[in-house]
């Protein structure tokens, strides 16, 4: 039977996780994490090898966060088990970049400073995701409610505002992608935002705007009194 390589396989030295040890993750090639991840090779392939070989296949880190767990186990040493330990990693990242803590006598009204606060998080993503910030008199919270088209079966207004009426929000701002690159609302984006302005007004919470974003710049529903 052929022996599968480790990562124990390698010099002690040249091992990521002693490396990760002694220099801190953020001296780790992007293979090398791969490596922690996957854990081991296949018979007659090191764990180094198939590292590489995901990088290869997908390009970057980007894409590889995006391949299906179909994409993934079709790369030889990547079974089932492996690639959801791939996709949990990911989404671990992407659920912890989501995660913005309240900031003490902020209050984000302004589209500007919602774009320049958020951008990082949705410009990049090929699905529309759907934001909202929760705003009170001391501070604010973000949570994402939904991913996918845009419609009333995704964007409820019960789960819209459950993280307004947790953080006892007075008013919120939504935000949401465009893959597309147009930030040009679609008729479901205005049914939407009318949908959940009148729910606000039955909670008592004001939503104060409603911001599309893309890779490129953003349009406020406010400025272009849709709101």
């Amino acid at each position: 039977m052929t022996k599968s390589f480790t990562i124990h396989d390698l010099p002690k030295d040249e091992r990521p996780r002693e490396r990760l040890v002694k220099f801190g993750e953020q001296a780790l090639s992007a293979q090398e994490l791969l490596q922690l991840i996957l854990g081991r090779g296949v018979a007659g392939e090191s764990v180094a090898v198939t590292a590489q070989k995901l990088l290869a296949q997908f390009g970057n880190l980007q894409k590889l966060s995006e391949a299906s767990i179909e994409e993934l186990s079709s790369i030889k040493g990547i079974g089932l088990a492996k690639a959801t330990q791939i996709k949990a990693a990911f989404e671990i990242g992407r659920r912890l970049s989501t995660q913005v803590p309240a900031y003490k006598g902020k209050e984000l009204t302004d589209p500007e400073k919602v774009y320049r606060l958020i951008k990082s998080k949705l410009k990049d993503y090929h699905k529309e995701h759907f934001y909202i910030i929760a705003l009170n008199s001391r501070n604010y919270s973000i949570a994402e409610v939904s991913v996918g088209s845009l419609n009333a079966s995704v964007v409820h207004p019960r789960e819209v505002f459950a993280e307004a009426i947790k953080n006892k929000a007075a008013s919120v701002v939504f935000i949401h992608n465009h893959p597309s690159g147009d930030p040009e609302p679609s008729e479901d984006d205005l049914e939407i935002t009318k949908r959940l302005v009148e729910s606000g007004k039955i909670l008592g919470i004001e939503v104060i705007d409603h911001i599309i974003i893309t890779k490129t710049g953003f349009i406020s529903f406010k400025e272009k009194n849709l709101i």
